[in-house]
């Protein structure tokens, strides 16, 4: 009798790639430091608006973890018109839990499925813009990781999308000072440089947050 090999199904290998990265030194580091420090929640008065962003990990070259962020495309009147930034949005009616807009803006802009191809490992502080300029809006950011070959198609909100090794944002040359003409007149902001992309705002305070807890601290507002 002919003999079948035995392949594995797609949630077997799903599994193994969400294992393979989950036992990585740095997300068991970071998902330990996250459990130590549960994320504070800001207590805004109603109504207020409430977002949430994806940050997404995964294993890139020589299993170095990568984040990926995405650069907004235009749109007048868009106060984050153009910026690089975490996938994410504004909570819908519809969303049952600020982990579930993560998903669901994900899953809308790039077509990566947490639910399906993903892991939560933990939540950041909550944080809100400090520019009396831009909307008042309360945002949660949500850590997650992928397996590495995750697709993505771009929505028309999407400019672009890139993954960025964490290791060139630990890099002092990348962290600096630039000079951005914003509604309220040019000011100086920090940023992380990132090839020809500056990374500043809100992304900024995210990212910087995620790099303390990754190394085992907690950061203020």
């Amino acid at each position: 009798m002919r003999s079948h090999a035995r392949w594995p199904s797609f949630a077997t290998t799903l599994t193994s790639a969400l294992e393979k990265v989950l036992a990585h030194p740095d997300v068991r580091r970071l998902s330990h430091s996250l459990a130590d420090h549960p994320a504070a929640r800001i207590d805004a008065p109603e109504p207020v608006r409430r977002a949430s962003v994806a940050v997404i990990l995964r294993l890139g070259h020589h299993e170095a973890l990568e984040l990926l962020l995405i650069k907004r495309a235009e749109f007048a009147g868009d106060p984050w018109s153009g910026h690089v930034a975490l996938p994410g949005g504004r909570r819908e009616d519809a969303d049952i839990s600020p982990t579930a807009t993560a998903v669901r803006e994900t899953l809308e802009e790039t077509a990566i499925d947490l639910t399906r191809d993903g892991s939560l490992i933990g939540a950041l502080d909550e944080l809100q813009p400090r520019s009396a300029i831009l909307p008042p809006i309360t945002i949660a950011p949500f850590v997650f990781v992928t397996k590495s070959d995750v697709q993505m198609v771009l929505s028309d909100e999407v400019a672009d999308a890139f993954w960025v090794p964490l290791a060139s944002l630990t890099d002092p040359q990348s962290v600096r000072e630039i000079e951005m003409e914003l509604l309220s007149g040019a000011q100086r902001v920090r940023s992380f440089g990132y090839g020809t992309h500056e990374i500043w705002g809100l992304t900024e305070r995210i990212l910087s947050r995620l790099l303390h807890v990754l190394d085992g601290g907690a950061i203020a507002n």
